[in-house]
C-alpha cells in the first residue's frame, strides 16, 4: 500500500501484528478510514460536489470514489463502472494530481487493484478491464465522442473553458444504469459552480483544512491557517466556503482584507455603538453591537462585533455594557429611533455609570453608510482580526438592502460608531486617554 494514512501509535502497532495481506486489506478499505464527508452521500444524486479547503482531503475522496466505482463496491456503486472520465484544469494537472499525486489514484490503490498507467495514451487500465481517460478542461472538444458511466472533475472552479467542458462531459455520461460524477474543488463564485449547486440532482459535501490536520504538517497549520483564518481568502481556501462579491455592494472584501490588522495600536478614543431591534421582546430581530476606536495614528479600528439575535432588552444591554468595559470605551452610542428613552433606561438598569449618547437617524441606511464606506476606500479603517458575519453583511449591502432582505443590524451599529468617531464634528468628546485593546 503506497498511500500514507495518519494513524496513531496504538493503531500502527495493531496493524504491524497482522499478516501483511490482512493489514493491506484493512488499510485499503477506505470506508474504515474516511471521514463522513469523504464518503458518497445517500440518495439519487447525479453529481456529488465536494467543496473543500486546501489540504482538506477532497482529492483523496475523489480518487477513492473512482476506485470504489471501478470495483463496484459499496457505498460507492452497486456494479463496476467500465469507462471513467478524469477531467482536470489541464492535462498536466490531471496527471500530477488525479493520477500520480500523493492522494491520486495510483498512490491510494492496493497492489492487487492498481491500474496500469499509460502516460502516452493518457489512460489508466484496471485488472478488471475498466478504463479511465484523462481530459483537459482547456480542450472541451476532446470530450465530444467518448462515453462514460462515471466521471471525476477536479478543481472545476479553475477550469479555463468551464461551461463548454462541463456541457460536453454531460453529453458523454450515458453508459450504465446510473451514470454519476464527482466534482472536487476549492470554491470560487464562478457561474458554473453556482449552477451546479442549484441543481436538485446535486449532493453537496463540505470539508475544511483543519478537519484533515492529522495528515498535514503542523508548520502549515500554524503558519497558514492562523494567518488567514476568518479572512475572505481563508474562508475560501481553508474553510471551503463559497464567498460571493457583489459589484453593486457598498463595501468590497478586497479593501477590508487589505487593511486588516492582527492587533490594534493604542487607542485614544473608543465607543460602543448599539442599534436596538424594532421590538422589545426576546424574539426580536438582531441588536447590532459594534466597538470601534481611534488609534494614536489617527486611523479608525473596528475592534469587535458582539451583535446578538433574538434577545430581550436586558440581554442585549448587558452584552453592550460588557463590551464597553472590555474595550475601556468612553461611551455607548445608541440609536433611539425605535426605542426612544427606553434604551437609556435599560442600560442604566444594567450599569448606571455607563454614559449613553443617543443618536437619531434622519436619513436612510444607504445614505448614512456611504461616507463610512468612503473611509474604507481611503484606507482609513482597519478591522482587528476577522469578523465574518459583519463583513458578509457589509459586502452584500446594496441600495435595495442586504441579500435576502435581512436587516443590516451590524452595519447600522458599525456606521454609528465610525460616524461619531470620524465624521461627526459635534460628537461628544472625552479627555483623551491611551489604552490598548486585546
Amino acid at each position: 500500500m503506497r498511500a500514507c494514512l495518519a494513524v496513531d501509535g496504538a493503531v500502527a502497532e495493531f496493524l504491524a501484528e497482522l499478516p501483511l495481506e490482512i493489514a493491506e486489506g484493512l488499510l485499503g478499505d477506505w470506508a474504515v478510514w474516511a471521514r463522513r464527508q469523504q464518503l458518497p452521500p445517500r440518495g439519487s444524486w447525479t453529481t456529488w460536489l465536494i467543496l473543500g479547503g486546501r489540504g482538506a482531503g477532497k482529492t483523496r475522496a475523489g480518487a477513492e470514489w473512482v476506485r470504489g466505482m471501478v470495483a463496484g463496491r459499496a457505498p460507492f456503486a452497486t456494479q463496476p463502472a467500465g469507462r471513467i472520465a478524469l477531467v482536470g484544469e489541464t492535462f498536466a494537472d490531471a496527471r500530477e494530481v488525479m493520477v500520480e499525486g500523493v492522494s491520486g489514484i495510483l498512490a491510494i490503490s492496493p497492489r492487487r487493484e492498481r491500474p496500469a498507467w499509460q502516460p502516452s495514451r493518457r489512460r489508466l487500465e484496471w485488472p478488471n478491464g475498466a478504463v479511465a481517460q484523462l481530459f483537459s478542461a482547456a480542450d472541451p472538444e476532446s470530450l465530444r465522442g467518448p462515453q462514460f458511466d462515471a466521471a471525476w472533475a477536479d478543481e472545476l472552479a479553475k477550469w479555463p473553458a468551464a461551461e463548454a467542458t462541463w456541457d460536453m462531459l454531460q453529453f458523454g455520461l450515458r453508459l450504465g444504469d446510473r451514470p454519476r460524477q464527482v466534482v472536487t474543488t476549492t470554491p470560487r463564485a464562478v457561474p458554473l459552480l453556482k449552477r451546479i449547486l442549484g441543481d436538485k440532482r446535486t449532493a453537496v459535501s463540505r470539508m475544511t483544512t483543519a478537519e484533515n490536520r492529522g495528515n498535514l504538517a503542523p508548520g502549515f497549520l500554524k503558519a497558514v491557517v492562523e494567518r488567514y483564518r476568518g479572512t475572505r481568502l481563508g474562508r475560501q481556501e481553508l474553510d471551503g466556503e463559497l464567498i460571493e462579491d457583489r459589484d453593486d455592494a457598498l463595501w468590497a472584501r478586497a479593501s477590508i482584507d487589505r487593511d486588516r490588522v492582527a492587533q490594534a495600536p493604542e487607542m485614544m478614543r473608543v465607543v460602543v455603538a448599539v442599534d436596538p431591534p424594532a421590538t422589545s421582546h426576546a424574539k426580536s430581530d438582531a441588536c447590532g453591537i459594534v466597538a470601534a476606536g481611534i488609534g494614536v495614528d489617527q486611523r479608525a479600528y473596528v475592534l469587535a462585533d458582539r451583535t446578538v439575535y433574538r434577545a430581550s432588552p436586558q440581554v442585549w444591554a448587558e452584552r453592550a455594557v460588557r463590551l464597553y468595559h472590555l474595550t475601556e470605551a468612553d461611551r455607548l452610542v445608541v440609536e433611539v429611533n425605535q426605542g426612544g428613552d427606553m434604551v437609556a433606561t435599560v442600560v442604566a438598569q444594567v450599569d448606571p455609570s455607563v454614559p449613553v449618547t443617543p443618536v437619531r437617524a434622519t436619513r436612510g441606511k444607504w445614505l448614512r453608510a456611504e461616507p463610512v464606506a468612503q473611509l474604507y476606500e481611503q484606507g482609513r479603517v482597519s478591522h482587528v482580526g476577522p469578523m465574518a458575519e459583519l463583513e458578509d453583511q457589509m459586502c452584500n449591502f446594496v441600495p435595495a438592502g442586504t441579500s435576502g432582505g435581512a436587516s443590516p443590524d451590524r452595519i447600522d451599529a458599525l456606521v454609528w460608531a465610525l460616524t461619531v468617531l470620524m465624521l461627526c464634528p459635534d460628537a461628544p468628546t472625552s479627555v483623551p486617554r491611551v489604552r490598548r485593546f486585546g
